[in-house]
C-alpha cells in the first residue's frame, strides 16, 4: 500500500490571471499558501486483478478502465495503464468549497500512482501533469493556481507566462511576520457548497470583455504589491489589499458574490476585520478575514459561524506511507 497527502490551499491576490486566456496573452501571478488540511488517497493491488476498485463520496469497481464514472480517475488510469487496483480518497475538507480539493486529488492521485510504478517525478512536473490532465484532456474551465500550490507547498508567489511555463517563487517572510500573519487570519465556514465550473466558465468568457481585463490586470498588479510588502515584512496593509482584491474579483462574473456573502462581508467590516475574500472562485465556501487578534472574539460573535483554524504548510505533496511489495 501507498498513501500520499497532499494539500489544501488559500489564495490572498491575483486569482483570475491563472486562467489560459488571460495569462497567455498578458501573464498572470498570484500570492498563495498550502495549508495543514489535506487530500489522502491510498493504491493497493486489488484482490481481483481483473477488476479496478474507487472508493470516494461513492464507490465503483469495473472490469474495464472506460467504465469508470470518475473523470479524473479515469483519464489518469487510462493514460498510465493501470488496472487490477484499489484507489481510495480521504478528504479533510469536502469538495466546492474553495480550497482547490480538485486540484490537490489530481496531485495526490498522480504522485501515488508513480509511486506505486516505482518512479520519482519532481512536484514541478506532477502539477504540470495535474493542470494537463484537469485542463487540456478533460476540458475543465479552470486556472493553474491550485495544482501548483498542492504539489509544491509553502508560501509562495507563482507567475503564469505567456509560453504556459511557471515560476514558483517561495516568499521568505520574518519568523515574528509569519506568525503575526497567520494570527491575524481568521476563516469561517459559510456552510455553503457551489459548482466553480459554473462560475468559472462565465469569468473565462467575460475575459475578452475590457472591463473584465483591466480588472486581472489590476489584481496582477496587487498580487506583486502585496509581495513587495510581505517580503518587506510589512503587514498593515495586508488587510486593505485583500479588500480590494474582493471588490475587483466580485465584478468578474455573476455568481462570485450574492447577497448573503455580501451580508456576511459588510457585517465582518463593521467588527474589527481590515478586509477580506471568499476563497476560491466564489459562490461560497470558506470566507477568509484579516482581522488582529485582540479584535477577532467582536468578529466572532458577529459572524456567528463556525471558525476553520489552519497554520501554514510548507512540504507540498509527500509520501506518508508504503507498505510491503508482495505483488
Amino acid at each position: 500500500m501507498i498513501i500520499t497527502k497532499t494539500p489544501f490551499r488559500i489564495s490572498f491576490a491575483g486569482g483570475g490571471s491563472d486562467l489560459p486566456d488571460f495569462y497567455r496573452k498578458h501573464g498572470g501571478c498570484v500570492v498563495s499558501t498550502s495549508i495543514n488540511r489535506y487530500m489522502y488517497i491510498s493504491t493497493h493491488p486489488y484482490f481481483d486483478e481483473g477488476m479496478t476498485s474507487l472508493k470516494y463520496s461513492r464507490t465503483e469497481t469495473v472490469d474495464s478502465l472506460d467504465k469508470i464514472e470518475h473523470s479524473i480517475c479515469r483519464q489518469v488510469l487510462m493514460d498510465m495503464g493501470l488496472h487490477g487496483i484499489e484507489i481510495t480518497s480521504t478528504a479533510d475538507v469536502p469538495s466546492g468549497t474553495g480550497l482547490g480539493s480538485s486540484s490537490s486529488f489530481t496531485v495526490g492521485l498522480l504522485h501515488t500512482l508513480y509511486c506505486y510504478k516505482g518512479r520519482y517525478v519532481s512536484k514541478q512536473r506532477l502539477a504540470e501533469e495535474a493542470c494537463d490532465v484537469e485542463i487540456n484532456r478533460l476540458g475543465n474551465p479552470i486556472g493553474k493556481q491550485d495544482h501548483y500550490a498542492a504539489a509544491c507547498g509553502g508560501f509562495n508567489f507563482i507567475t503564469f507566462h505567456q509560453d504556459d511555463t511557471v515560476t514558483v517563487e517561495p516568499l521568505i517572510l520574518q519568523p515574528e511576520t509569519l506568525d503575526a500573519l497567520q494570527d491575524n487570519i481568521v476563516i469561517y465556514y459559510t456552510g455553503i457548497t457551489h459548482d466553480a465550473n459554473v462560475i468559472l466558465v462565465e469569468q473565462k468568457n467575460n475575459i475578452f470583455k475590457k472591463k473584465k481585463t483591466n480588472n486581472l490586470l489590476a489584481m496582477c498588479e496587487l498580487a506583486k504589491h502585496m509581495k513587495q510588502s510581505l517580503e518587506s515584512n510589512e503587514l498593515s496593509d495586508f488587510g486593505r489589499m485583500l479588500d480590494e482584491g474582493w471588490q475587483r474579483k466580485k465584478e468578474l462574473a455573476s455568481g462570485i458574490a450574492n447577497p448573503v456573502i455580501d451580508n456576511l462581508y459588510e457585517t465582518a467590516l463593521k467588527n474589527g476585520a481590515v478586509g477580506g475574500k471568499l476563497l476560491g472562485a466564489g459562490g461560497g465556501g470558506f470566507l477568509l478575514f484579516y482581522c488582529e487578534k485582540y479584535k477577532q472574539k467582536q468578529l466572532d460573535e458577529a459572524i456567528r459561524l463556525s471558525r476553520f483554524p489552519v497554520r501554514f504548510e510548507h512540504d507540498g505533496t509527500s509520501v506518508v506511507y508504503i507498505g510491503d511489495k508482495y505483488w
